[in-house]
């Protein structure tokens, strides 16, 4: 846990690292984290947003390919998503399938809230994705749960694309732009919390908006 967060806070330092000590096979680890963040449900804590801007300051300097660095997270957010889909249409009928709440446990894998994500997802799931990406922690589950709630899959396919063009265009886009502008680069690990913060931001808002309804 330490060293993840001193991969955040001092996330370009750690990239320049891996760019001399791998070459071009750096594409390969940014592809792996990537995926890893976005397909992997037991990996949310891995840098997403922060990362992807680091990968852009560094492609502005010409440390990485800008178009290879575009197809390569591309590729591995729009896989990520799509695997973790897969697992929790796999896996979801399976753990949700008690039929009568009797136990705490029971209430919260009941089917209904399976009934409850499809309805959910095939009305609002397009923009639960898409909005999703930019939300760290968010952006490992909604896929599975929406797997599990049995979205439809061209839905989510087409939900699962745009989003990804969306969040790394965004956020590449952003580190490419002001990554090297000196006041961003001389307090670079302000900039990854600030990047985490925002992208909280819509976690913060809702569970304030449930609390003030309670």
């Amino acid at each position: 846990m330490e060293y993840l967060f001193d991969f955040i806070l001092n996330i370009d330092d750690h990239l320049i690292e891996l760019v001399a000590m791998y070459g071009v096979w750096v594409y390969a680890v940014l592809f792996a984290i990537v995926f890893a963040e976005t397909g992997l449900v037991i990996m949310p804590l891995l840098p997403g947003d922060s990362l992807l801007f680091a990968t852009g300051a560094l492609a502005a300097i010409g440390v990485l390919d800008p178009l290879v660095l575009v197809v390569v997270l591309l590729s591995a957010a729009i896989l990520g998503d799509a695997v973790n889909y897969s697992v929790g249409r796999s896996l979801g009928p399976k753990i949700f399938r008690a039929e009568q709440a009797e136990t705490w446990f029971q209430r919260l894998i009941n089917r209904e809230h399976l009934n409850q994500a499809h309805e959910f997802f095939e009305r609002h799931g397009a923009i639960a994705i898409i909005s999703g990406r930019f939300v760290p922690i968010v952006r490992t589950f909604v896929p599975f749960v929406a797997g599990a709630g049995t979205m439809t899959y061209p839905k989510f396919a087409v939900a699962n694309v745009a989003g990804a063009i969306l969040w790394v265009g965004v956020c590449v886009g952003a580190g490419y732009l002001f990554g090297n502008v000196p006041f961003v680069k001389e307090n670079f690990s302000l900039v990854a919390l600030g990047i985490v913060a925002v992208s909280l931001l819509p976690l913060v808002i809702t569970y304030l908006k449930q609390r003030g309804r309670r």
